[in-house]
């Protein structure tokens, strides 16, 4: 990704990525399963008009709810384009679509701003999470982003999971969502129906 951005070519992954997920999720609920996808955009595609149009183009031709697609855009890529973002997400919203801060509590003043920001999650940065079971301090992090996503009615995904030990601490800090090898390993492609429900099962809520 480093290099696509570099040589420029970011843009055309990403507008080829919308159109594969879109494409799946489509084949997917044909066949009656009822399952969300999130999408991570870069943050060179954030305002930019022409991703904006694909996007509502690719939703409309591909007959799916909006509100089963999440995109998420790195707090580090925010920073870098504040207005853009959020009016990007803003209008995004209003299709319906829903939108996660990816990699929360890597930048300088993430509380500051992200009262501002119109998104529906906050992915806590998993540098915090996956030593919370044997650093005090990266445990209090993780709750107190915990605390304040609450506290404006934000859901809070917890990413870098690997470990029962990890999801015990988190739930007791009270976060919504886990992402992780815990929960599943990275997939080359879809996996059966099943699958999709255990693993979704797992994702959504910490129980």
């Amino acid at each position: 990704m480093p290099a696509a951005e570099r040589f420029g070519l970011i843009h055309s992954v990403d507008r080829w990525i919308v159109k594969r997920a879109l494409t799946q999720l489509a084949r997917l609920h044909m066949q009656g399963e009822s399952v969300r996808f999130s999408i991570n955009l870069s943050g060179l595609s954030v305002g930019r008009q022409d991703m904006y149009e694909l996007i509502e183009r690719e939703v409309r031709e591909a007959g799916v709810e909006p509100s089963r697609i999440t995109f998420e855009i790195t707090e580090t890529a925010v920073i870098a384009n504040l207005g853009l973002a959020i009016d990007f997400i803003g209008r995004m919203k209003q299709m319906g679509c829903m939108f996660a801060l990816d990699d929360f509590g890597s930048g300088l003043s993430s509380f500051a701003y992200l009262k501002k920001l119109p998104v529906d999650f906050i992915k806590i940065d998993g540098e915090f999470v996956r030593d919370i079971a044997t650093d005090p301090m990266d445990r209090a992090i993780v709750s107190a982003i915990n605390d304040i996503g609450h506290e404006i009615g934000l859901t809070t995904v917890a990413e870098y999971v690997e470990s029962p030990e990890i999801v015990r601490l988190l739930k007791i800090c009270g976060v919504d969502k886990v992402q992780g090898n815990y929960i599943s390993e990275p997939l080359d492609k879809l996996p059966s129906s099943n699958v999709i429900k255990l693993r979704q099962q797992g994702r959504q809520v910490i129980s």
